[in-house]
């Protein structure tokens, strides 16, 4: 096929001349003229379309196409303006329904027109440039009956009132307003827009102007909302039923500005019910509802953010620095924790977990709770009770849960090495006094905080751990080379490594004969198998069980501390000693001697000794004998020693100077590398790059940053530049 030649066809007009009736044309359009006259009055069953299709054709054919354009022109046009008569006659509700089916009429008439003059609209009408049939009609429809002056604005006004009795609870005619709404956009967007929507739009927004104004003057932040969520519903609503799609966007917009924009300030700060109420009450449905509608305005979020954030720093910094509220450690990180719980819930439950509000709760929490130079230690002291006593019976599961909050908390604190130094003390006693609820809950503890602050953090506590392992092998060896002690363990010693502990003064106090001879022992075996080691004896740190007759032979073990036990035992040999003699022959520093004999002789139900005179506190000029009257329905009776659970002042400055102690080689350390990897840098510079690097341990002092950076200008670590005094040079 394809070798064969291509032959190109060509068709001719005919050779002889075609004359035509010179009235043809008239004679032809009086046929389709009458075709369309019986189409719009409802009698096109009697007509011939393939006949009228053919009539058309041949006019187009014979050029006299813009005769048959305007004759539909004109002939279209007349039926419409007896159209539009019949409209505007219509009364009442029956307005629409009368447009409605005049507009059903007038689409179909159009369809058989458009079908018999279907060549004029394919050939004729593109080469002329003219407006196809149907285009035609609707523009001709929209003209003569839509923009009409008495159609015009009795249809706006008629579509807007049925819309305005809907909003006031009246039940209306949805399809034929659908049907009406319809008809305007299929006239063009131009016509929904200019003759519909831009006036119902300002039509709405003077309703919901005039309608809030009214709500809110009567109405708590609650209902108001509740009422503006409804409103928005009902229009989307609206919308779905009869109007375009693309009006969603611009009427909610006009409901959002009315409603709710233009009241944010005066809804959320509303009395009695605004968004601190709705905080304080827990009102998890008004807070979302809130958040749903303030949502879609602009600054809506923000404004919501911004009151709860003020709310949340008054009342943490409220929290944080009422003095009642200080006395119980314990009870002041719980509340902390309660805090946090609560608004976690609202920011899941009612906020759809918005980041944006998860940070403002966490920046809320990061600055109130440094506000108290002492939260650091209170947290570790509730870590310390609850690992003391309260999990007990808790569950794995439970028992992680608080631990990852009190992390959170942890997380909050700029002086994560104060913490440090409490928790190191608290888990010191715990360790010591066998007091720990589950080695399992320290371990983890310990893991999470070397997650969050790296090796070094917690190296020193994981040695605490390695020392009382240590500890019970050595006794293990101690009574195996000393049978003649038997199977009784009389003592029982913790070698501490001086580097892991909490540094304690080594305290000197007079052990009952008896036990100095053990420990003498035990200093001997110990010295024998480690070279180069030093033991000094802790004795402020230890605990015993006695075993005590009172009065009527009635027995008991006490457990008691080391103090409490020598201090017991001098009663052994005496019947009745005064204080001095105590203290004298103890050599237990003062403060903790009375401390101590407070617990022993003041304590209601632990009291195994008297004193004279009887008060609750000790003084010197006090003589103590036994209690031979002590009873216990307890064999095993603990005595505590009256300790103050939070540092006293004293302790607390010496702490304090602990802390700015250990931290100064770390900020050295700190600007030695940054100078060495930047070699040249200028004060400012080092004070934020030295603050960046250590933020997660502590919040640098600039002061101290300065000082540190002249200790290491007098060691040749670095230089000032000659120029430049602000700028620093390392020196390799």
């Amino acid at each position: 096929m394809s070798n064969q030649k291509k032959r190109n066809f060509q068709i001719e007009a005919f050779k002889h001349r075609v004359v035509v009736d010179p009235k043809y044309a008239e004679k032809t359009w009086k046929i389709l003229e009458h075709a369309i006259h019986e189409i719009y009055n409802h009698n096109a069953s009697g007509l011939s379309f393939e006949e009228l299709y053919r009539n058309a054709y041949n006019m187009v054919l014979h050029k006299f196409g813009e005769k048959l354009y305007s004759g539909l022109v004109s002939t279209m046009t007349l039926h419409l303006k007896e159209i539009s008569k019949s409209i505007e006659a219509a009364q009442g509700g029956s307005f629409l329904e009368e447009l409605n089916r005049k507009w059903n009429d007038h689409n179909k008439a159009l369809q058989m027109i458009r079908d018999i003059l279907m060549y004029m609209d394919r050939t004729y009408i593109p080469s002329t440039h003219k407006t196809p049939v149907h285009e035609l009609g609707l523009n001709l429809w929209r003209d003569n009956i839509v923009r009409s002056n008495k159609i015009q604005t009795r249809l706006l006004n008629t579509l807007l009132e049925l819309v305005h009795r809907e909003r006031t609870g009246e039940v209306i005619n949805r399809g034929l307003m659908r049907n009406i709404i319809k008809m305007l956009m299929d006239l063009g967007p131009s016509v929904y827009q200019e003759d519909f929507e831009k006036p119902f739009l300002e039509v709405s927004a003077e309703f919901y102007k005039v309608e809030s104004q009214k709500f809110i003057e009567c109405c708590d932040c609650g209902e108001y909302l509740k009422k503006a969520e409804r409103r928005l519903n009902e229009e989307m609503e609206r919308v779905t039923h009869y109007l375009d799609a693309k009006s969603e966007a611009k009427i909610t917009n006009v409901v959002e500005k009315e409603m709710i924009a233009n009241h944010m300030p005066r809804l959320v700060h509303m009395d009695n019910s605004g968004l601190v109420n709705m905080l304080l009450d827990d009102k998890y449905e008004d807070l979302g509802r809130m958040y749903n509608l303030f949502r879609r305005v602009p600054s809506g979020l923000l404004t919501i953010r911004e009151v709860m954030t003020s709310h949340l720093r008054e009342t943490g910094k409220q929290l944080v620095t009422d003095p009642e509220r200080l006395k119980d450690p314990v009870e002041f990180v719980q509340r902390l924790l309660d805090e946090k719980d609560k608004y976690d819930n609202i920011i899941s439950s009612a906020f759809n977990n918005d980041k944006t509000f998860q940070n403002a709760l966490n920046s809320s929490f990061e600055y109130f709770i440094n506000l108290n130079p002492r939260s650091p230690e209170f947290i570790s002291l509730f870590v310390d009770d609850k690992l003391r006593k309260g999990l007990k019976g808790v569950s794995e599961e439970d028992v992680e849960t608080i631990l990852d909050k009190v992390m959170m908390l942890f997380r909050y604190l700029q002086e994560k090495d104060v913490f440090e130094k409490y928790y190191k003390q608290h888990l010191a006693k715990r360790l010591l006094s066998g007091k720990t609820v589950s080695d399992d809950a320290e371990r983890s503890l310990i893991v999470k905080l070397k997650t969050e602050c790296g090796y070094q953090f917690t190296s020193k506590l994981e040695g605490m751990f390695t020392d009382m392992k240590t500890s019970q092998d050595t006794m293990h060896g101690f009574y195996a080379s000393h049978p003649e002690l038997g199977d009784s363990r009389t003592l029982v010693v913790q070698v501490l490594t001086t580097g892991s502990w909490p540094t304690q003064p080594s305290v000197t106090c007079n052990l009952p004969a008896e036990m100095s001879a053990l420990c003498e022992k035990f200093r001997s075996y110990y010295l024998g198998t480690h070279t180069g080691r030093r033991l000094s004896w802790q004795t402020n740190m230890g605990s015993a069980d006695i075993k005590a007759t009172f009065g009527k032979g009635q027995k008991h073990e006490l457990n008691v501390s080391t103090y409490q036990m020598c201090v017991l035992m001098l009663f052994n040999n005496a019947d009745r000693l005064s204080y001095r003699e105590i203290e004298q022959a103890t050599e237990i520093p003062a403060s903790d001697l009375k401390r101590c004999l407070q617990s022993l002789a003041c304590v209601r139900g632990k009291n195994v000794l008297r004193k004279e005179p009887m008060s609750k506190d000790i003084g010197e000029d006090d003589a103590f004998f036994v209690n031979d009257k002590f009873t216990s329905k307890f064999y095993k009776v603990k005595i505590g020693t009256v300790v103050a659970q939070k540092e006293s002042e004293p302790e607390k400055q010496e702490t304090r100077q602990r802390v700015e102690e250990d931290r100064k080689p770390q900020i050295e350390a700190a600007i030695v590398r940054i100078m060495k990897s930047r070699r040249v840098l200028d004060h400012n510079n080092i004070i934020a790059e030295v603050t960046k690097q250590l933020q997660s341990r502590f919040l640098a002092n600039p002061t101290e940053i300065k000082k540190r950076i002249e200790s290491l200008i007098e060691r040749d670590f670095l230089e000032r530049d000659n120029v430049d005094r602000k700028l620093y040079r390392y020196l390799a």
